[in-house]
């Protein structure tokens, strides 16, 4: 419990207490406290067999209602995969993952089963887009814990929503279906740090959100980690020039300073969700 706790207050920055209760095992606890996204692997692949068994724990994670929104399609043939490593560019680590799995929201099933049972599907809006977005987001998670916990290494791939109407056509996604993230995964060829993270007293909220002091908060933050781990390059040096210390807030400020994924909402809609 000690060395769980000293992990978090290097990550974060501050002290954490430890609890009076005596748990009964913090194993799980200690490897998600320590966890590391890594991009460079061995050439090892990974069998078919072991990412299904980890898709099967990671699809017993909670899901909304039991609707089971959800879907994860792994990446074996190569001629897909070089199809989805060409649109995502910019990023040279994701070609040389070993592997590649895309989570998927899927409100099609649902939608399917209110025809099977003649009833009428009551809530086209919003929600059934966010419900599976989130319950996709659910399965990522608990995917990238189970991997990790057999010693994989693992780094999300929001950027495969750039080109999500090329990537639906790749992987035959169907209206009200709809790919959330990415996930690049292998065994590790590297050990890394333990990432610093904001402050848990900016982050963690009692009874109610409060942002007291968050912007001496982020600043500081930004001092730890420039002392620390500072950034290894700078984003866009061209349209903004070069900036000592380089901190994550300025690099997070330059990052969605520039046009994204515009028209995901039309892409969204296009495929028969109703955004209202």
């Amino acid at each position: 419990m000690k060395e769980l706790c000293e992990t978090l207050s290097f990550r974060f920055g501050e002290e954490i207490p430890v609890p009076p209760e005596k748990l009964q095992d913090t194993k799980t606890l200690a490897g998600m406290a320590g966890r590391r996204s890594f991009r460079r692997f061995t050439d090892q692949p990974v069998s078919l067999e072991l990412l299904k068994l980890l898709a099967g724990v990671a699809l017993s994670a909670p899901t909304k209602s039991d609707l089971q929104q959800r879907d994860i399609i792994v990446i074996k043939d190569r001629d897909v995969r070089n199809k989805l490593n060409a649109l995502l560019t910019g990023q040279d680590w994701i070609a040389d993952a070993p592997e590649m799995l895309v989570f998927c929201g899927n409100n099609r099933r649902q939608r399917q089963i209110h025809g099977w049972r003649n009833r009428p599907f009551a809530n086209d809006h919003l929600d059934a887009f966010f419900n599976a977005g989130v319950d996709a987001g659910i399965a990522l998670q608990a995917f990238v814990t189970a991997a990790e916990s057999v010693g994989l290494g693992c780094s999300p791939i929001s950027a495969i929503r750039n080109s999500s109407l090329e990537v639906s056509a790749i992987l035959g996604l169907p209206g009200h279906v709809f790919a959330v993230a990415g996930l690049g995964l292998g065994w590790p060829a590297h050990d890394k740090p333990v990432a610093l993270r904001l402050p848990l007293s900016a982050t963690v909220h009692l009874d109610q959100f409060k942002e007291t002091d968050i912007e001496e908060q982020v600043r500081s933050y930004d001092d730890r980690r420039a002392g620390l781990q500072p950034m290894r390059t700078q984003r866009d040096e061209t349209a903004f020039g070069t900036a000592d210390p380089y901190t994550w807030s300025e690099d997070k400020a330059r990052q969605y300073a520039r046009p994204e994924r515009a028209d995901f909402g039309e892409f969204v809609k296009m495929i028969g969700f109703r955004l209202i």
